[in-house]
């Protein structure tokens, strides 16, 4: 449980115990209501660090609370806060055990020691303890939910490894054909060279010309083959819809927009694109807590802007590795990318020259 949640929920028990003690009929003179619902919202600010001990002090609260008669409702539920927390922590056995006996303290307090009807303890005790089967069974989804989706996350980042280490075998391979195809040609062009050099010049001019030609073209090659080991790989945009793919498999719901008229996008920048989506995809689906993403790719005639907007907490920090990144990847090729978050969550935004 991390801050911003420890925050939310404590503002949740600032409002929602004088709402829950008004329902429960419960509610006592305000001053009392609302300095209790203050207390427990400050106690459940150190939630996400302590949050056994938060949960034992908030009952402890209640629980006087009750035996001193200055509230006529509620054992477990003004904990909610804490029982969450516990449960995000994986100690959903603990949080079970601890609500069943306050709740089976309560049920001895309600019908022993301070008896009610019969009507009235079950009505209240069977209402929390349903209320507290929910809120134990919605934490523990939640945990459920992103525990799977780091798993989907992992699964996607060891996918990506294991494709460019397939790319760079198949780029070695390469490499090695056409070292050896060039070595090869070439040697020959020299060797033709080399005995028509004397008896005739003419021909062995034309061999060192074709010989020249292989060995520039095979530089070319060269050149291609090793600026895509440098970069693991040099995806193109069209993969971008199997990028897609992979992230929805992880429950992120995700939309893509193009604007203007595609242009042809030099490998370098279509891969400097395709980087920028991926990482700040697997931000979104790593850190950020969103359900909902944005790509959008603008085209211009002299440049491309890639838009990444999601609607998590902005988790993924602006000064991060990925981040730096991208922005060197992005400087490098003449471009800027700013990140940062915004009213709707958090956005990676580049924009990058079209030359080549």
């Amino acid at each position: 449980m991390d801050r911003n949640l420890a925050r939310v929920t404590a503002l949740l028990a600032l409002l929602g115990v004088p709402a829950g003690f008004a329902v429960t009929g419960g509610l006592g003179p305000v001053v009392l209501i609302s300095a209790l619902a203050a207390a427990l919202a400050a106690m459940t600010l150190a939630v996400h660090r302590w949050p056994l001990a938060v949960l034992i002090l908030i009952l402890s609260t209640v629980s006087g609370w009750r035996a001193a008669h200055l509230i006529e409702a509620g054992w477990v539920w003004p904990a909610s806060g804490a029982l969450v927390a516990l449960v995000l922590a994986g100690r959903l056995r603990i949080a079970a055990i601890a609500s069943a006996l306050m709740l089976a303290y309560g049920a001895n307090w309600d019908t022993v020691v301070d008896p009610h009807p019969e009507g009235w303890v079950l009505a209240h005790l069977g209402g929390e303890a349903l209320w507290v089967a929910a809120v134990l069974a919605g934490a523990t989804a939640y945990r459920n939910t992103l525990r799977w989706r780091a798993e989907i996350a992992h699964r996607f980042d060891v996918e990506t490894h294991r494709r460019r280490a397939e790319e760079r075998v198949a780029i070695a391979r390469d490499l090695h054909d056409v070292v050896s195809h060039t070595l090869a040609v070439v040697g020959v062009h020299l060797n033709v060279a080399l005995d028509a050099f004397d008896s005739e010049p003419e021909e062995a001019r034309a061999s060192l010309r074709l010989a020249q030609e292989v060995r520039g073209r095979a530089m070319t090659d060269l050149k291609t083959l090793v600026g895509v080991l440098r970069e693991g790989e040099l995806p193109a945009l069209d993969g971008l819809d199997r990028l897609f793919a992979q992230v929805r498999e992880a429950g992120l719901e995700v939309s893509f927009n193009e604007f203007g008229d595609p242009v042809p996008v030099p490998a370098p920048v279509a891969a400097a694109v395709y980087r920028v989506v991926q990482e700040s995809l697997t931000n979104t689906v790593r850190h950020a807590g969103a359900g909902r993403v944005t790509v959008t790719i603008r085209y211009a005639p002299d440049s491309v802007l890639v838009d990444v907007r999601d609607n998590g907490t902005g988790g993924t920090a602006t000064d991060g590795h990925g981040i730096a990144g991208m922005r060197e990847r992005v400087a490098a090729l003449g471009g800027a990318l700013t990140a940062g978050p915004d009213r709707a969550g958090f956005t990676v935004r580049a924009s990058l020259p079209i030359t080549e």
